[in-house]
């Protein structure tokens, strides 16, 4: 297949609206990594945590600004592996698809997870394989439907959390300043228990890896550019806005924890969100943010098999997967993908049974070095992508300074996930994935020579 022909999109529909394209990202983005996994980068940093999720949120500004530019000259849905395969080549296009298929997998593995958590809540007797199974089933089926219902349940369900962030940081602020019932809580968790970097740079530095885990779903927004009604038009708008807002999101809602209660407090199997709530006395808030954030890891989930089935699909349509997951429904959805991606989710419920509680922080590890492979792939295509293009409609800013900044980062990254010995398997598994699939894919070629 040509480069022309895999950077064509045939077989979906065009129906995703630039508001809901802008909300799927935000559904990929504001889930488990902010509601749980920031308890975690806290107790790295303390409240200079805000100045890791501010270095991590410039350069996936950069990235989805480098994304977003080659997304409005081809509009794919397999994104970032069908700009790997045509502007670095086919063996990184076969490692860059496949990464973020076992990524979405992962992920999807994992928020299936995170929902027995959260459920404890109310239910802490239900095992959580159970939780897991129920919610896996629930997701198919809603992902069965044709892709305005998935784009317009999408869109409502991150509204949800999107509004409910809104009203946690208002009324945080509201506490902190005295507009609430009891006096003014100020400003002194920030200043005191060791200060505001009571951990040093190192602090600031270990909680990246931590961090870059929360960032890493919001670029399922170019898997969905291949269905985008108008991308010319949705995807800039969608890019530009989903930055900003999850920054202000993020750095607003961490900043907001920070305040209400001492950092180190937060215990990294419970979500700071609802420990801090809890703790000032607002239990019917606690409960309706618990609510919220089941939403949240449920469109998480949802988003992620949505994304990982078009991955899949992209991978066959260019002969990198069995030819049989190219195929489409009456309805534009590639449903085999689909229930291939659901059973391998499914294995987690087996997991669960077996190793309740133990495979979560497993789980993340391996998923922030997989994140790192499709940034990479995102940052060197552009840089190849703008030496063919001749004009961009919609520039990345900074370029080339901007890649090579994000690639320096990246090393950062994997040098500190060595440091630390809860992510070295995700290291060590990052490793042994980008070998095999190095192998495979000159394994394949070899064979089609």
């Amino acid at each position: 297949m040509s480069q022309n022909d895999s950077l064509q999109e045939q077989g979906l529909n065009r129906s995703v609206k630039s508001r809901q394209l802008m909300m799927i990202a935000f559904g990929s983005s504001i889930g488990t990594g902010l509601f749980l996994g920031s308890a975690g980068s806290i107790q790295y940093a303390g409240p200079a945590v805000l100045i890791s999720f501010a270095l991590v949120g410039v350069i996936v500004y950069f990235l989805m600004r480098m994304l977003g530019e080659m997304a409005v000259e081809h509009p794919v849905s397999g994104s970032f592996a069908a700009y790997s395969r045509a502007f670095i080549g086919p063996v990184a296009g076969f490692i860059t698809g496949w990464n973020w298929w076992f990524t979405t997998v992962v992920v999807g593995m994992l928020e299936l997870t995170a929902m027995g958590t959260f459920l404890d809540f109310w239910f802490p007797t239900l095992p959580h394989w159970v939780t897991a199974l129920v919610t896996l089933l629930l997701v198919v089926v809603l992902n069965l439907f044709n892709v305005r219902v998935f784009a317009a349940t999408e869109y409502w369900l991150s509204l949800i959390k999107v509004a409910a962030l809104v009203l946690m940081i208002v009324l945080g602020f509201a506490l902190v300043v005295g507009l609430g019932p009891d006096e003014a809580i100020g400003f002194s968790n920030i200043t005191e228990h060791g200060g505001f970097m009571p951990n040093g740079i190192s602090g600031v530095l270990f909680a990246l890896v931590a961090v870059t885990f929360t960032f890493g779903g919001i670029m399922s927004i170019g898997t969905a550019a291949g269905e985008a009604d108008n991308p010319e038009k949705a995807i800039p708008r969608a890019v530009n806005s989903v930055v900003w807002r999850i920054l202000v999101f993020y750095l607003g809602g961490i900043g907001t924890i920070l305040l209400l209660a001492p950092w180190n407090e937060q215990e990294s199997n419970e979500s700071p969100f609802i420990r801090v709530l809890s703790g000032v006395g607002f239990g019917p808030a606690a409960t309706a943010l618990n609510v919220v954030i089941v939403v949240a890891v449920f469109s998480v989930l949802n988003t992620m098999t949505y994304s990982g089935a078009r991955m899949l699909r992209d991978l066959a349509r260019n002969g990198q997967a069995p030819r049989a997951f190219a195929a489409t429904s009456a309805k534009g959805l590639p449903t085999k993908a689909l229930f291939f991606d659901a059973a391998l989710m499914g294995t987690v419920v087996i997991l669960n049974f077996f190793f309740e509680g133990k495979i979560f922080a497993v789980l993340l590890a391996i998923i922030v070095g997989t994140e790192l492979i499709t940034w990479v792939g995102i940052c060197i295509s552009h840089l190849n992508f703008r030496k063919t293009s001749k004009s961009a409609t919609f520039p990345a800013p900074l370029y080339p300074v901007a890649n090579w900044v994000c690639i320096v980062f990246f090393v950062l990254v994997l040098v500190l996930m060595g440091i630390l010995p809860e992510y070295r398997m995700g290291l060590a598994t990052l490793t042994g994935w980008i070998i095999v699939l190095g192998l495979i894919s000159l394994t394949t070629q070899r064979s089609h020579a």
